[in-house]
């Protein structure tokens, strides 16, 4: 157990939710000292979900302080907002930040919770993205008019949205470089499984459609052919937000903090949570900032190590809850080949399990939310479960029970 003294002052840089929960889990862990909050956006900590599945049917933000019960200002000893941190000073006597608008906030340690920001190539022009609250806005108001609407990306937002805008009677086409949807996040298997979605909805899905240029609504495709749309929305992913740290910070090559398991960095005095980070998970290894859960789950154990206490025996595993298409996807821990599928991907619900040996490691499960509560509890045990093969490939078999 480290027995360090907790720090005097600490800088939380980024008013998200991992801002935010940091906050509330120094303050819940027993930190009196001077906490400091920065935030690039105008608006106080929001959740970022609700943006995309529910773009037109929850109008209103959903502020994180009515829905966790964390009062920023109340916690904080001083919150900024709209400050956007651009470089990051480590030091023998503390950590600095400097910001775009010629400030310097000083402290003895910092916590860099910046989170993402959404991809869009600079040579794109008349292309939106969906990331932030001012973002979902200008969508909004662009879809209540029923344009055509061409989706770049068919990865978790980009089938949101268009689910979304389908829904709301607009002509929407899916354009995907890779052989299936999700292919980068859950790979072709399991990818494909999501294409009759499409059809379903009434959205044109075109596969291995690499997009080459995007100019005032015509998307140009590699193959020469185009599309036009009233609408484009630029939907290929997110990185971290963390170019400010350049030269600051040792990055992976996605732009990523590696920190460990309590969220410590290898720059003494710098810290890093949610989707900045690359953590060392105490179950599940290195896991890449991008899950929401990390972003809700991880200050706990960054807390606790800030402050010199134990970490926390047991955490969950990390997750993500998505809605695609009319269809609810809910992807658990870490994906591996050796696999068991329950139920019929054809025609679902369906889960399928992932396995390390006979030890269960993680899950893709859609339209089952029993399944969902089963993996959720199994893989928050504190050790990957030991699974009946037969008893689990069993949709008739509560997945609580095919523990061997």
């Amino acid at each position: 157990m480290t027995t360090a003294a907790p720090p005097d002052r600490i800088l939380v840089v980024g008013a998200g939710l991992a801002g935010l929960r940091t906050v509330a889990e120094l303050r819940g862990s027993g930190y009196t000292g001077h906490l400091e909050l920065i935030g690039a956006e105008v608006h106080p900590p929001y959740d970022r979900p609700p943006l995309s599945k529910e773009l037109l049917t929850r109008p209103d933000p959903v502020w994180l302080a009515e829905d966790l019960g964390h009062d920023l200002a109340a916690l904080a000893d001083q919150v900024h907002l709209g400050v956007q941190a651009t470089a990051l000073h480590p030091g023998s006597d503390g950590v600095s930040v400097s910001t775009a608008g010629g400030r310097t906030f000083c402290a003895d340690q910092a916590v860099i919770a910046t989170g993402s920001h959404a991809i869009r190539p600079p040579a794109w022009t008349g292309v939106v993205t969906l990331h932030t609250l001012d973002e979902a806005e200008h969508l909004r108001s662009m879809l209540t008019t029923g344009p055509e609407v061409v989706v770049i990306g068919a990865g978790w937002i980009g089938a949101e949205v268009a689910g979304v805008a389908a829904g709301a009677g607009c002509s929407v086409q899916v354009l995907e470089a890779a052989a299936t949807p999700l292919w980068h996040q859950l790979g072709e298997e399991l990818g494909a499984r999501t294409v009759p979605w499409y059809a379903e909805t009434g959205v044109h899905l075109h596969t291995q459609a690499a997009v080459t240029a995007v100019e005032h609504g015509k998307v140009t495709l590699a193959d020469g052919h185009s599309h036009g749309a009233d609408l484009v929305l630029c939907a290929i992913g997110a990185r971290p937000d963390t170019a400010w740290l350049a030269g600051a910070v040792p990055l992976t090559g996605r732009g990523h903090v590696p920190v460990d398991a309590g969220g410590r960095s290898s720059v003494p005095g710098v810290w890093a949570v949610g989707d900045v980070a690359e953590r060392d998970h105490p179950l599940f290894g290195r896991v890449p900032g991008g899950h929401w859960s990390a972003a809700l789950t991880d200050p706990a154990p960054l807390a606790r190590a800030m402050l010199g206490q134990e970490l926390p025996a047991v955490e969950p595993a990390p997750y993500l809850n998505s809605m695609q298409l009319g269809h609810q996807l809910t992807v658990y821990g870490r994906l591996t080949e050796d696999r068991i599928t329950r139920g019929d991907p054809d025609t679902g619900p369906w889960t399928t399990l992932c396995l390390d040996g006979d030890r269960l490691t993680g899950a893709v499960v859609a339209d089952a939310p029993r399944d969902v509560a089963a993996v959720r509890k199994l893989l928050g045990r504190g050790e990957l479960p030991v699974l009946d093969r037969a008893a689990a490939a069993d949709p008739a078999v509560r997945l609580t029970r095919a523990v061997a």
